[in-house]
């Protein structure tokens, strides 16, 4: 067993929240630890990102270098029974502007430009090192890592931020991952060529498409590559039959608006199924320990919520551990405090995710209204605004209140997005 330095933080998890808490933390004078398992580039999902992320970029020093990687993405828009055929939810839309656009980006781009940030920022940085074992030893952290070699390193630091991801380092050791009740659900996904994009400003817009189980989400990406990706109930993936490839294209083609898009369409690359798609922990931080992103929660992707969640959270979070290392008799009220806000900015999501799929959601976001300014609201949540309120919180509720009315409207719609919610709630996952 080697002995590897000491730190302040160790960060396990060198994507985009656990390098945004490194390079703040950095900047704020302390010495950071960060181990990333795989060796940068690498593939990863989650290549749309949202406007309130741009502000972010801009923070960490970023903005410009991603900007000239990615495709410029104005909106995200849905079937509708308009001329066009979408109906399109542009972000100069929102109801508080902060950027008017968002970037598609290939992951693999956007976490080497960050990672590469921390570096220059003073992280000390390692590659190829798989956290195993955690210990908690009173007023500091440590770590036994395994790197490509196969040798076990040992590192020590006063606190530690678990910035896994969906590897859910803490949640898994500690025993405080559940699977999200609420959004069971799957997903295979795929690298795409000759897909038809849209027109114009339009060009770089997310679109989302509706089918039977699930959604489909179509994102264009630098050099005429789109990434395409369906999520369904844990059951349809379970029973799809025959080959991936062969599933995939069944269950897009089955869309006749997405059809006629992917018509000269062919996989390149990148084709994976995953299960247990969401799930959340009991408990996101506690002595010396705090989790970010994924790694303490992650929900379905219909908003694009991930990449602009584990920014903010970890921006919370070491903003967070920095006063704690000075002051420990205040990290459990900053802890409840976080916990507190990232829970919030969840459930906002979580209630639009749940209802996405039914019939009455489908009209409404067909044919949007905009009395008191309710439409920009839900621009708002879709351009990553749900961690404020200014304004936003009332719409929100009046547009649940809307919903509820269309429900009442619409009986046999309603029973049916009703049904379609109890039967994802009662799949078992794999």
């Amino acid at each position: 067993m080697l002995v590897g330095g000491a730190a302040d933080v160790l960060v396990v998890g060198g994507g985009p929240g656990g390098c945004a808490a490194a390079i703040m933390l950095a900047r704020m004078g302390r010495r950071v630890l960060l181990l990333e398992k795989d060796q940068h580039p690498r593939f990863h999902i989650g290549e749309s990102l949202l406007p309130m992320s741009m502000p972010i970029f801009a923070a960490l020093g970023v903005r410009e270098s991603l900007e000239a990687l990615g495709v410029i993405k104005r909106g995200a828009d849905f079937p509708s029974g308009n001329e066009d055929g979408y109906q399109v939810f542009r972000f100069v839309r929102t109801l508080h502007p902060t950027c008017p656009y968002a970037l598609q980006i290939r992951r693999a781009d956007l976490d080497q430009v960050l990672f590469a940030a921390a570096q220059k920022a003073g992280v000390t940085t390692l590659e190829n090192t798989l956290v195993e074992e955690v210990r908690f030893l009173g007023d500091s952290v440590e770590v036994t890592a395994r790197t490509a070699q196969g040798e076990r390193v040992r590192y020590g630091a006063r606190y530690l931020i678990d910035a896994s991801g969906r590897d859910t380092l803490l949640g898994r050791l500690l025993q405080l991952k559940q699977a999200d009740r609420r959004h069971r659900s799957a997903a295979m996904y795929a690298h795409f060529s000759g897909v038809t994009r849209r027109s114009g400003d339009d060009a770089g817009n997310i679109s989302i498409y509706r089918v039977a189980d699930g959604w489909v989400w179509v994102i264009p990406l630098p050099g005429g590559i789109t990434s395409i990706g369906l999520v369904c109930g844990p059951s349809t993936l379970r029973n799809r039959g025959g080959d991936n490839e062969g599933f995939l294209h069944r269950m897009l083609q089955a869309n006749a608006q997405l059809a006629g898009r992917i018509a000269a369409a062919r996989i390149v690359g990148h084709l994976h199924a995953t299960g247990n798609y969401s799930y959340r922990c009991r408990e996101w931080a506690g002595p010396r320990w705090i989790m970010v992103g994924d790694a303490a929660a992650f929900v379905d992707p219909i908003f694009s919520s991930g990449v602009h969640i584990a920014l903010q959270s970890s921006l919370d979070a070491a903003t967070l551990v920095d006063r704690a290392l000075d002051e420990s008799a205040c990290e459990r009220t900053l802890q409840s405090a976080y916990s507190a806000r990232q829970g919030a900015a969840l459930r906002r999501l979580s209630w639009f995710i749940v209802r996405f799929n039914t019939p009455v959601m489908s009209r409404l976001f067909s044919n949007p209204q905009n009395g008191w300014r309710v439409e920009e609201a839900v621009i708002s949540m879709l351009a990553g605004d749900f961690y404020r309120d200014e304004g936003i919180a009332w719409r929100l509720s009046v547009f649940k209140l809307i919903y509820a009315l269309a429900c009442l409207g619409h009986v046999r719609a309603a029973f049916s997005g009703a049904l379609q919610i109890w039967r994802r709630r009662r799949q078992v996952f794999e």
